[in-house]
C-alpha cells in the first residue's frame, strides 16, 4: 500500500465516522441527555439471547432477558397482536422487581455505600415485590434486608420476605407526608442504623402488631425505589432494548402501570427516541392520581376526594401499582407518556379470570391492570397494531387478597371479552 492510498483510507474512515455522529445527532436528538454510558448501552446493538441460555454466575444472572409472548385469547378478540412480557420469570424474586433491585444495589456498591458481608442492611418501603427481590438478591450478595411494608398487603408476601431471612415491618397505611408512612419508615430507620447499635421493627404477633429492637453493625443503606434513578435505568438498560429485539423493532404501543414509575419511564426513554411514532400508554387502577395526571395534567382521583375515602391510600384492591404523587421516576420519562387507562378493581379481577380461563396464565393484579389497558389500547388502534404489555408476577403472591376476591375460575365457562370490559363491583361481592 503506498503512502498516499494510506491517508486516503484514512481520511474516508474519519470521514465516514464523523457522517455517522453527525446521522446519530438529527435521527436521536433525545438522546443528548444522556451521559456517554447511557448513550453506549442504548445505541449498542442489543441481541435477545437465543437458544441454551449460558451459564451465568449465581441467582443475579438469572434477571432480565425474559420471554416475550402472544396472548392468544386477547390477541384473537382484538385482532390486534398483544404481547407479554414475561417478568415473573426472572430468577431472584420472580417479578420484574428483579432488574430495579439488583441496579440499586450494584449501583450502590460502586459508591461505597455497601460492603459485602461487613453487616450491612438494605431498608426499603415497599409493597412486596421490590422487597421479595432486595430480600434474595441481598442475601446472595452479602448483605441483609429489612423491609418496611403497609400491613393491609398480602399476607403471603410478608411470609415470603420472612423465609428469605429479611426483617419484616407491617406499618399501618399512611399518606406520604406522615413519618409513620412505610417508605418514611424505611429511610428513617436506615439512618438510625448508621447512627446506633440498635433499631426498632414491628411484627404481627396474634393478631397485633408489636415493638421490637434488634441489634445492627455496618451500615444502613436506604434503596429508595420510588427516587433512585437506579431504577429506571434498570429498564432503559434492559427491558427497553429486550423488547425492542424481540419485536425486530416493530412495537405500535407499550403499555403498563406506574407504582415508582420506573419501567414506564425507562422504557419510554429507550423506545421513543428509535420508534417516534409509538404510543406509550399508562394503566392506572382506580383510586390513583396519575391517571388524570397524564390525561388533564392535575392530580386528583374521585376514589380519594374528602367524605369518600375507605382507607388513607390509593383505594383499590390492585398492589403494586396507582400512587398519589409524582415520583422522581415517573417524572423523567412523564412528557413521554402519551395515553392513560383507568381500570377499575371489577374490571381487573374479570380479565384476570380470563387469562386463566381462556390462556391458563395466573397472574397478579397490577398484570391483569395492564392486560385490560392493552385491550382498550388495541380497541383504540384498530385491528393489526402490535401492542407490548408487562406481566410483572405471578398470581401466586396474591392469593390472599386479589385472588379470594377474583374467586375460583371454575370448570367449563364461556365468558365474552364484552363482560370483562364492562365488569362492576357488583359482579364480585
Amino acid at each position: 500500500m503506498t503512502d498516499h492510498s494510506a491517508v486516503y483510507i484514512g481520511t474516508a474512515f474519519l470521514a465516514g465516522v464523523s457522517l455517522a455522529l453527525v446521522c446519530r445527532e438529527v435521527l436521536y436528538p433525545h438522546r443528548r441527555y444522556e451521559d456517554s454510558a447511557d448513550s453506549k448501552s442504548a445505541l449498542d446493538a442489543h441481541v435477545a439471547r437465543s437458544g441454551p441460555p449460558a451459564i451465568v454466575e449465581g441467582i443475579q444472572g438469572c434477571i432480565g432477558n425474559t420471554p416475550l409472548f402472544r396472548i392468544k385469547s386477547l390477541s384473537d378478540e382484538t385482532g390486534c397482536e398483544i404481547l407479554a412480557k414475561a417478568e415473573f420469570l426472572n430468577g431472584a424474586g420472580q417479578s420484574s422487581k428483579d432488574r430495579v433491585a439488583l441496579s440499586m444495589i450494584e449501583i450502590a456498591e460502586e459508591k461505597g455505600l455497601l460492603t459485602p458481608y461487613s453487616g450491612d442492611t438494605i431498608y426499603e418501603g415497599t409493597s412486596g415485590s421490590t422487597g421479595i427481590s432486595l430480600a434474595s438478591l441481598a442475601r446472595a450478595k452479602g448483605f441483609l434486608a429489612h423491609i418496611c411494608m403497609p400491613s393491609d398487603q398480602a399476607i403471603e408476601k410478608s411470609n415470603l420476605l420472612l423465609k428469605l431471612g429479611a426483617i419484616v415491618d407491617r406499618v399501618p397505611p399512611a399518606p406520604i407526608v406522615e413519618k409513620d408512612n412505610f417508605v418514611n419508615r424505611a429511610r428513617a430507620l436506615a439512618h438510625a442504623h448508621t447512627a446506633s447499635t440498635t433499631v426498632p421493627f414491628t411484627a404481627e404477633e396474634d393478631g397485633h402488631l408489636e415493638t421490637h429492637e434488634r441489634k445492627v453493625c455496618g451500615r444502613g443503606f436506604f434503596a429508595d425505589q420510588f427516587e433512585n434513578e437506579a431504577n429506571w435505568r434498570a429498564h432503559y438498560s434492559g427491558t427497553g432494548p429486550e423488547l425492542y429485539a424481540q419485536c425486530n423493532g416493530k412495537i405500535d404501543a407499550f403499555v403498563a402501570g406506574a407504582g415508582t414509575g420506573g419501567t414506564i419511564s425507562g422504557v419510554a426513554r429507550y423506545l421513543k427516541p428509535l420508534l417516534p411514532n409509538i404510543t406509550i400508554v399508562l394503566a392506572d387502577p382506580q383510586g390513583s392520581g396519575l391517571y388524570n395526571r397524564v390525561r388533564y395534567g392535575v392530580m386528583f382521583d374521585l376514589k380519594e376526594r374528602e367524605g369518600t375515602r375507605r382507607r388513607r391510600q390509593v383505594d383499590t384492591i390492585v398492589e403494586g401499582i396507582g400512587i398519589n404523587r409524582v415520583t422522581a421516576n415517573f417524572e423523567v420519562g412523564k412528557e413521554l407518556v402519551d395515553d392513560a387507562v383507568r381500570v377499575t378493581d371489577a374490571q381487573a379481577l374479570a380479565m384476570a379470570r380470563w387469562l386463566v380461563e381462556k390462556d391458563g396464565i395466573f397472574i397478579g393484579s397490577s398484570s391483569a391492570v395492564n392486560c385490560f389497558a392493552a385491550v382498550k389500547t388495541a380497541q383504540k388502534l384498530g385491528p393489526g397494531h402490535r401492542i407490548v404489555t408487562v406481566l410483572s408476577d405471578s398470581g401466586s403472591r396474591h392469593l390472599s387478597r386479589f385472588w379470594a376476591k377474583a374467586g375460583d375460575v371454575g370448570g367449563a365457562v364461556d365468558t365474552k371479552l364484552e363482560d370483562v370490559l364492562n365488569a362492576r363491583d357488583e359482579d364480585f361481592k
